[in-house]
């Protein structure tokens, strides 16, 4: 009889700012098929997600993927349901309106590397500041790149997950990099987003690092992390028109609010017209333009305006299945 080990991975319902939680399940004779994955159940008054006189929440499979560190393991993705077998207030993934697919999202995950000793990123000394930034961003050298070993190994395991990373990069300031993750249909690209980030943090934990996920967790002249949105759908992937373009830009211009209270908290601070970002309170877009709000990526504009655009202002702690969702229903308007 085989046994594998299963890793629930769920979101919790702490604010602003939710957190992965995980425990394991041993299934005997495991198929590896997800619609073989079993509801579980968690102590929802531990995870801010219950009360403790009815605590019980549920666990639903909604994708699964191999585990790289754990002979016989797997990684399942869930979201968390009520007592009653509904969506929790807390499921973002929930709130999707995608059901045909019809719409791609490509993230950009920036993060820092964290000492939690000195509390300060890697490269980073204690109390100080390195180099201003600029010799970091995609760089190499053991005084510019900091704690590739945990990026590298992050990267293999994304990899032997099945998750769609499509690369990695050191950004430009000291001990801060970033991956990308794409996919068809925005609940799949929340599923592997969400994964990735729980192996980075479990391959950091192996080395006693932190990730840092605020989007300005150093102040000052340092660039902040972000999580641009790439999006598309069948009309932006083949319409071959500008003016369709600026239509679909011109929906998102009163609904900075409506966006930005779902795209990460503490934005505020990196949204400051500064460091290739727009201000948090305005909306501005433009081809090949990093100070914009939504960026028109230059590829598109060759490609006789069929392709994608980049909503810059989401955090790099924004819920990808949030995000979309958001995304999702302005473009539809």
């Amino acid at each position: 009889m085989s046994k594998s080990k299963l890793e629930y991975i769920w979101l919790d319902g702490y604010k602003p700012t939710q957190s992965l939680r995980s425990k394991t399940k041993i299934l005997n004779n495991f198929s590896g098929k997800l619609e073989d994955c079993p509801m579980w159940s968690f102590d929802g008054s531990s995870t801010e997600q219950a009360e403790g006189n009815s605590s019980d929440c549920l666990l639903k499979p909604v994708a699964i993927f191999p585990d790289p560190d754990r002979k016989n393991g797997y990684l399942v993705m869930t979201e968390v349901m009520d007592s009653d077998g509904n969506p929790h207030v807390s499921n973002g993934r929930a709130t999707i309106d995608d059901e045909d697919e019809d719409f791609w999202f490509g993230f950009e995950q920036e993060y820092f590397l964290w000492n939690p000793e000195s509390n300060v990123p890697l490269g980073f000394p204690a109390g100080g500041y390195p180099k201003a930034q600029g010799p970091f961003y995609c760089s190499v050298g053991a005084t510019n790149a900091y704690g590739r070993e945990i990026v590298e190994e992050h990267l293999d395991f994304c990899l032997e997950a099945n998750i769609n990373v499509e690369g990695i990069n050191a950004e430009v300031a000291a001990g801060q990099w970033e991956f990308q993750v794409f996919a068809k249909g925005a609940k799949a690209a929340g599923d592997h987003v969400w994964v990735a980030r729980y192996l980075l943090e479990r391959t950091a934990e192996k080395y006693g690092v932190l990730i840092k996920w605020h989007p300005k967790p150093v102040k000052g002249d340092w660039n902040g992390s972000g999580m641009h949105a790439n999006f598309s759908n069948s009309v932006l992937r083949t319409c071959g028109s500008q003016e369709k373009y600026n239509e679909i830009c011109d929906k998102f211009a009163p609904l900075v609010k409506e966006h930005i209270e779902v795209y990460g908290a503490y934005n505020d601070q990196r949204l400051t017209g500064a460091h290739e970002t727009q201000s948090i309170d305005k909306f501005s877009y433009g081809v090949s333009d990093r100070g914009a709000s939504i960026r028109i990526p230059i590829a598109t504009v060759e490609n006789g305006w069929k392709g994608w655009l980049e909503d810059r202002r989401p955090a790099s702690n924004g819920d990808p299945y949030q995000i979309a969702a958001r995304i999702i229903k302005t473009v539809k308007g």
